[in-house]
């Protein structure tokens, strides 16, 4: 899939990965209770995507800073990193095309916890508050469902492609 009749570097994201360029690039990722994060500046014309595991981390006391170790595995802890690098850029949050996907229902988490949401629930949660705290216009977003996704995220033009997997092409984790 090239939009741009040239050949451009294709990468796979991986959970826990963050990826931000200002180099056309095709990025692709695999969903099922995780989330991505898509930003895009069209002024600048970078984009950036993180896939993120966990809604936030445990191991800090208050609210997540966006530079631990293992921040990337977090989905608050990603999208602030990501907004940290786009305000080094001189980009404006308002300026920021964001788009969000996955948090499908699929891993049990936080029942002994009395907590009867899903991993893909509390991710979408997540997500969709930091954003809004951060003043973010979210410009399309596909989550929940059973089904996990496959993206395909064209840094250079902030188009994201997306293809719902069948129950068979991605098995749920109990």
């Amino acid at each position: 899939m090239n939009t741009s009749g040239s050949e451009l570097p294709d990468i796979y994201l991986h959970p826990g990965e963050m990826f931000i360029s200002d180099r056309p690039a095709l990025v692709s990722t695999v969903l099922g209770s995780c989330i991505s994060v898509t930003f895009f500046s069209p002024r600048l014309k970078v984009g950036a995507i993180c896939h993120g595991l966990l809604p936030t981390c445990k191991k800090e006391k208050a609210s997540c800073a966006g530079n631990c170790a293992d921040g990337l595995r977090y989905v608050e802890c990603s999208i602030k990193r990501m907004t940290k690098q786009f305000t080094a850029l001189g980009i404006r949050n308002s300026e920021i095309e964001v788009k969000v996907f996955g948090g499908a229902d699929m891993i049990k988490y936080g029942l002994k916890n009395g907590n009867p949401e899903t991993v893909g629930r509390q991710n979408t949660k997540i997500a969709l508050s930091t954003l809004k705290d951060r003043n973010f216009q979210v410009k399309a977003f596909d989550t929940g469902g059973s089904r996990g996704r496959k993206l395909i995220f064209f840094s250079h033009t902030g188009e994201v492609f997306l293809k719902r997997l069948s129950s068979n092409e991605m098995e749920p984790q109990v």
